[in-house]
């Protein structure tokens, strides 16, 4: 028989769920039966996706800024209220480009403001949600790493540490949880299309001294498939981890970029 991609009747909480990946992820787990939960720190872009979403399926969020604990504890607990008591995924999407530039030109408070979203923020996430998953019997956590969790980024390293860091943070979680039936995987997105990319190719483009467009040529010469990805490419990934279909997939990088052969 084959499994189902249909993701009815599960919960999710999704952070920075409204825009970019994060949205796209939300859309699709809607379409495909799921009640979202959402945070951003964008109140008008947060708003924006709720009245999207809502048009399609059960959606609701709030505010939160995942490096913050107490604005954690709120959005599970609004969660958790909402759910009855239940949770049967998560997705850690929340994060930031940080800064560009030599390791010694830094500054220390962007280093860690960086660590702080990307990594420390799914620790805060992973200890609300976690409790909640255990005690409807298992289910599915989805990190955002990046390819920039697989090659050296230079001139990026506060991102790259960080998203190094959600690989461990995966795969170890993956052998502490799987006796709970509960799946811990990453996703790692190539060169994804959007603003967000275009301020990245822009902030390289700078610290090296060269034209976006040199920038932009040069990062898609390092895919097998010379090409941008999607959001809802990452998101349709993302249904897959969290669905039946993926039931036994567990501890694994889920690459989805057309093949990225390292980062320039």
């Amino acid at each position: 028989m084959t499994a189902s991609f249909s993701l009815a009747g599960k919960c999710a909480v999704i952070t920075a769920g409204a825009a970019g990946i994060g949205f796209a992820i939300a859309r699709a787990f809607v379409a495909a039966g799921a009640r979202v939960h959402l945070c951003d720190v964008d109140d008008a872009a947060l708003a924006g996706a709720l009245d999207a979403l809502r048009r399609d399926g059960d959606a609701d969020g709030g505010r939160a800024d995942v490096s913050r604990p107490a604005e954690v504890r709120a959005l599970f607990e609004a969660a958790a209220a909402r759910f009855g008591g239940r949770l049967d995924v998560l997705v850690n999407n929340a994060g930031i480009g940080g800064p560009t530039g030599p390791i010694e030109t830094l500054d220390p408070a962007e280093w860690q403001r960086t660590l702080d979203v990307n990594l420390t923020g799914m620790f805060h996430c992973l200890q609300r949600a976690v409790p909640l998953i255990k005690a409807g019997g298992g289910g599915a956590i989805i990190n955002l790493s990046s390819a920039a969790g697989k090659f050296g980024f230079p001139l990026r390293t506060p991102y790259a540490a960080s998203k190094f860091g959600v690989i461990g943070l995966t795969e170890t979680l993956a052998i502490e949880l799987g006796p709970a039936n509960i799946r811990v995987n990453a996703i790692l997105p190539g060169v994804v299309a959007g603003a967000r990319q275009d301020r990245v190719l822009a902030a390289k483009a700078r610290a090296r001294g060269v034209s976006v467009e040199t920038q932009r040529a040069e990062a898609l010469a390092r895919v097998s498939m010379r090409t941008m990805v999607e959001a809802d490419d990452i998101a349709r990934a993302a249904v897959y981890l969290a669905s039946d279909a993926g039931r036994y997939v567990s501890g694994e990088r889920l690459s989805v970029g057309g093949n990225v052969e390292g980062l320039s």
